[in-house]
């Protein structure tokens, strides 16, 4: 399938969430770039690694404040999928921290520590924008 995805990660303890996503991402034959950048540790790299992506799609997945797909949605048009981790508060803080963006700054967001549905919405919004190559 045409198309690439960029997943992020806040930070390397997000890498267990990250791997659900990238397995579906190759069982699809979805290219993908993964990469860890904070929102907070690296503002300005996340910046400029955004602005500069050629991905169609990126997945965000970020525990406590949560704030690395609200922060990538503010700098994009492209669709952005949160996944929530389960850090602290049981994945609570961060699952509504993404769920609560304000308006004209959506994220789409998938279950706490679900990378797997992250990959599978990206999927089905890829076939939207590349054809139904794979049903």
């Amino acid at each position: 399938m045409r198309g690439k995805v960029a997943v992020i990660m806040g930070s390397k303890s997000d890498e267990g969430v990250a791997r659900k996503a990238v397995e579906v991402l190759e069982r699809h034959g979805v290219a993908y770039e993964l990469r860890v950048l904070s929102a907070h540790r690296n503002p300005e790299e996340l910046d400029e690694y955004v602005k500069k992506s050629d991905a169609d799609i990126f997945i965000a997945i970020a525990g406590l404040s949560a704030a690395l797909p609200g922060v990538i949605a503010a700098k994009t048009e492209k669709p952005v999928i949160g996944v929530p981790v389960s850090a602290k508060l049981l994945g609570l803080d961060a699952l509504l921290s993404m769920v609560q963006m304000p308006s004209g700054v959506p994220v789409a967001t998938v279950g706490i520590d679900n990378g797997a549905n992250a990959a599978h919405l990206a999927v089905r919004i890829l076939k939207l924008k590349c054809g139904d190559e794979e049903s």
